[in-house]
């Protein structure tokens, strides 16, 4: 029996950190003896955004490694690097011919990302790749002929415009793309260290996440001074500060440590000393061997190279052919 294939990707900005990894890439890992898997460092993606050029680039061939580390297996994923494999942005213009103006004004990504602009002191350029940005997306979904996109529950409505386009191009020039369906997955909620009430963000500064490559001792830093109560609680609803740091836990597979300290919580019993130094304890020993991967990788970096033209290679093996087919339906030369 075929396996389904899947197309996921991650936007290189810089070090994961413990929700992109938890959130998405453990997940990855996890399924590609399961599924046909395509994974892709969107760098094209980065670039709606005020960026610098020698950053990017550098971001994105580190996100490549650190994808790697984690476990991304290219003897059984195609990892790729999304500029690499130019299919992407010829089909994006094709379906931007079969996209309307009014769906993408839908989008509320695109207001989100103008405002954060506008009051970051950047100046008040507002890129139209922003705009068409998720035309962008459709096209590297599509383009693999993907059966299945992983996502969490709030992130369904991302697929709608894909499944859109699929059914318009289908409709007006002949069938040729699946309606990409979601894999949903169980994401935990990792919040704020500092602010439990805000989601996990490098954005929000360096007190409010950790790096998953980050040394240990900053770790058990950022974990010892990582906000609990905040007071105004209700008795005996568990505040979000200490639920995050049991969700931490649990993430790293640490079901027996959660379990004892759930325990000691509900008996009355828990100390926060005692949650924290096993939060990082546990967080220490999930990484360590990503680190040393990660090590190993950017330290050969002609290898690391090598490879990714090779996968990029892998993925236009693919690609060629649905844009060849694209371009015979749509009556391109």
């Amino acid at each position: 029996m075929q396996k389904k294939r899947v197309l996921s990707g991650i936007q290189p900005t810089g070090e994961l950190h413990l929700g992109n990894y938890f959130g998405a890439v453990k997940n990855w890992v996890s399924i590609q003896d399961q599924y046909e898997c395509f994974y892709s460092v969107v760098d094209l993606h980065a670039m709606t955004m005020p960026y610098d050029p020698k950053s990017l680039r550098d971001n994105t061939i580190r996100m490549f490694a650190d994808l790697l580390a984690c476990g991304i297996d290219p003897d059984k994923s195609v990892l790729f690097i999304q500029s690499m494999v130019p299919e992407h942005t010829e089909l994006t213009w094709i379906f931007n011919c079969v996209t309307s103006f009014g769906e993408l004004s839908r989008m509320t990504q695109f207001k989100d990302k103008s405002d954060q602009i506008e009051s970051s002191g950047r100046g008040n350029f507002i890129s139209a790749g922003l705009f068409t940005y998720p035309v962008l997306q459709a096209a590297d979904i599509l383009i693999y002929l993907a059966d299945l996109v992983p996502v969490g529950i709030d992130q369904v409505q991302h697929l709608e415009l894909s499944r859109n386009v699929a059914v318009r191009f289908n409709n007006t020039f002949g069938e040729l793309f699946p309606e990409p369906k979601p894999l949903l997955t169980n994401i935990p909620k990792l919040v704020s260290l500092a602010d439990p009430t805000k989601k996990m963000s490098k954005s929000l500064g360096e007190r409010h996440y950790v790096g998953l490559f980050e040394e240990e001792e900053s770790i058990r830093k950022k974990i010892r001074t990582a906000v609990t109560d905040v007071g105004g609680q209700e008795a005996n609803v568990m505040s979000p500060g200490v639920e995050n740091l049991f969700n931490i836990i649990l993430a790293c597979g640490k079901q027996n440590i959660y379990d004892s300290l759930m325990n000691d919580y509900k008996s009355g019993a828990l100390k926060y000393k005692d949650l924290k130094d096993s939060t990082a304890d546990s967080l220490i020993e999930t990484i360590a061997p990503f680190r040393k991967r990660r090590q190993e990788w950017l330290g050969d970096r002609k290898s690391l190279e090598r490879l990714a033209f090779a996968m990029a290679d892998k993925a236009r093996a693919v690609t060629s052919k649905t844009l060849s087919q694209v371009k015979k339906l749509t009556g391109l030369a």
